[in-house]
């Protein structure tokens, strides 16, 4: 705000004092005059010295020196004099050349109080000419008028400093009278000097995420538990339906829960991992229901029960799992000597074609041959018989075996 230059006018009123005189009753040759005057022979009459002429320097710095009755004051050099007229009803006699009485008066901008001089408030008096948009401060012998505070003085008036040209805030500035207020982008708060920014922790705060908040400069973000997606909100989290992207996550059947998804197998199986499914082999667990003179045969996905004798006639068991038919009997004669049962499991994993097991007679007589067939139960083509020499011949495999699990 730039300072205004204030012409101080001091009016010093100066009244002449009367010519001083002797008294008749004195004597002619009376000369002393009182301080600040000295006696003029040709008038014969005490006149005023005037110190400013015969005093060097009377008046020092940026002071001027103003004579006056009886003495001199130093003021301002803006103070102007105005002299009094003679006063009419004053007689010569009315200021006696040896009265110590002498005019002071105060310079402008203050009053006379007792023999003091004290500062007038032209503020409380309402003294002063400044603007009512403008402040006015008292200041000894004089006043200044100020503009308030954010505010700067062109010409007369006072006019709104926009402060937001200063770049004060570190985000936004929106200038009001006088004043001036920062404000923050979202994600920000004004910071305890009122102008910085600083971030706000949305997730301390409450953010609305269902599952994961992030707090990231200036923002937040919300994340989902694995099996989860984001949901079009950006807060919500929805369940990931696995099982409808892929057939092929589990061997047998998908189900679908919250955030994940299990395999389950058809009865007969039991999981292995989380996925395939593996053939529950009862025989093997106890868990059959085979009476006694019964095998128990575990296939997949359960069991079979068979009679341990399973020789017909005429054949006859002679041991756990072979039959023969003597040949003392006649209807043996176009029979097979001997049928051996042999049961066994076929795992889905082994690799095709391959030989299963090897088939070998078990004498040869002369001029008889053997022969290996399939009789029943390979209804879709899916072993072979290879013969592997003079009687022997191997039971194989053409094709893996479907043994689970569709829905």
């Amino acid at each position: 705000m730039k300072e205004a230059l204030v012409l101080l006018c001091v009016c010093l009123v100066l009244f002449p004092a009367a010519n001083g005189q002797s008294p008749a009753a004195e004597s002619d040759t009376y000369t002393e005059c009182t301080d600040g005057y000295e006696w003029d022979v040709q008038t014969q009459h005490c006149k005023d010295i005037n110190e400013c002429e015969t005093i060097t320097r009377a008046c020092q710095g940026e002071m001027k020196c103003f004579n006056h009755y009886g003495g001199y004051l130093c003021l301002p050099r803006s103070a102007s004099v105005i002299t009094a007229p003679e006063p009419s009803g004053h007689s010569e006699s009315s200021l006696p050349v040896g009265s110590n009485e002498s005019f002071s008066p105060c310079p402008v901008g203050y009053e006379a109080q007792g023999d003091a001089c004290v500062d007038v408030d032209e503020c409380v008096l309402d003294l002063h000419d400044c603007q009512p948009s403008q402040d006015c401060i008292n200041t000894q012998g004089t006043y200044t008028c100020q503009c308030p505070e954010g505010y700067s003085k062109i010409g007369m008036e006072c006019v709104d400093i926009d402060e937001c040209r200063y770049r004060y805030c570190q985000h936004r500035c929106v200038n009001v009278p006088g004043s001036f207020s920062c404000q923050c982008e979202p994600g920000f708060q004004l910071a305890g000097n009122n102008r910085s920014c600083v971030d706000v922790n949305e997730c301390e705060m409450g953010a609305p995420c269902q599952q994961r908040c992030y707090n990231t400069y200036g923002t937040f973000l919300c994340r989902c538990e694995q099996g989860y997606d984001l949901g079009p909100d950006g807060f919500s989290c929805n369940d990931i339906d696995e099982c409808s992207y892929s057939s092929y996550l589990c061997q047998f059947q998908c189900v679908n829960e919250p955030g994940k998804f299990s395999c389950v197998c058809p009865q007969g199986y039991q999981l292995l991992g989380t996925r395939l499914c593996q053939d529950v082999n009862e025989c093997e667990s106890g868990s059959h229901q085979c009476a006694e003179g019964q095998n128990c045969v575990n296939v997949h996905g359960g069991y079979h029960c068979v009679d341990s004798n399973r020789c017909q006639d005429p054949y006859v068991q002679v041991s756990e799992n072979r039959c023969v038919c003597p040949s003392v009997k006649p209807e043996c004669r176009d029979l097979p000597f001997s049928i051996v049962f042999r049961y066994m499991s076929i795992t889905s994993e082994r690799s095709v074609p391959s030989d299963i097991f090897q088939i070998q007679a078990t004498s040869i007589y002369p001029g008889s041959y053997n022969t290996f067939r399939i009789r029943s139960g390979d209804d879709g083509g899916d072993f072979y018989i290879r013969t592997a020499g003079v009687g022997s011949s191997s039971l194989g495999k053409f094709s893996v075996l479907q043994i689970c699990c569709s829905i």
